[in-house]
């Protein structure tokens, strides 16, 4: 059984959970593993002096119960699969895929030497700020959270990202979804041989 574990990173509304999903779809026993899921709840999250709360760091996310189940595949992928009622194929040289995707998935150092490819969705600041304001949040962003809060700490975020990260292949996050889906699919058929 070969196990391969693909990181899926990037900004804030780039498109990670979309890529994750289209490629989860073509990807025989594969699973997805959301950094959203594990964030804090919202009564532990601190408040900066502007009144923004710091949700784009990695104190805002349980990363330690994350690993636990990012371990827990790994330790047997098939087990894990279908204890969650995900489908399996039965085949001497099945490969088990499972993609994390996160807007800090490669800032966690004991996440990040984990990873066999590391993806990042890039997209522009207008794009991202429209984007953004198009989707529902649970708190809603306050105004001026954007601007005030959420891209600087994605500068910040990404900066620290770029001076302790390697072999990071940059997407194009303004791309359709299926030419953002066909190079990862090559990319990761010819490395892991998968048929």
């Amino acid at each position: 059984m070969k196990k391969l574990i693909i990181g899926i990173g990037g900004m804030t509304n780039g498109g990670k959970s979309t890529l994750s999903r289209n490629l989860q779809n073509i990807l025989p026993n594969s699973c997805i593993i959301s950094q959203d899921s594990f964030f804090k709840e919202d009564s532990v999250v601190p408040v900066d002096s502007r009144g923004f709360k710091q949700y784009d760091t990695l104190d805002a996310l349980y990363m330690d119960r994350m690993m636990s189940v990012v371990r827990s595949w790994m330790q047997d992928p098939r087990r894990f699969m279908e204890t969650r009622g995900l489908s399996v194929e039965h085949s001497e040289s099945c490969v088990f895929s499972l993609i994390v995707e996160g807007f800090l998935i490669f800032n966690y150092g004991a996440l990040n030497v984990l990873f066999d490819k590391r993806y990042f969705l890039q997209i522009p600041y207008e794009t991202c700020k429209m984007r953004r304001s198009l989707r529902v949040y649970t708190p809603p962003d306050p105004g001026g959270y954007f601007d005030g809060y959420v891209w600087p700490m994605y500068l910040k975020n990404r900066k620290e990202m770029d001076s302790t990260v390697e072999d990071l292949i940059f997407l194009d996050g303004t791309q359709k979804k299926e030419d953002l889906l066909a190079p990862v699919f090559k990319d990761i058929q010819q490395m892991f041989k998968i048929v």
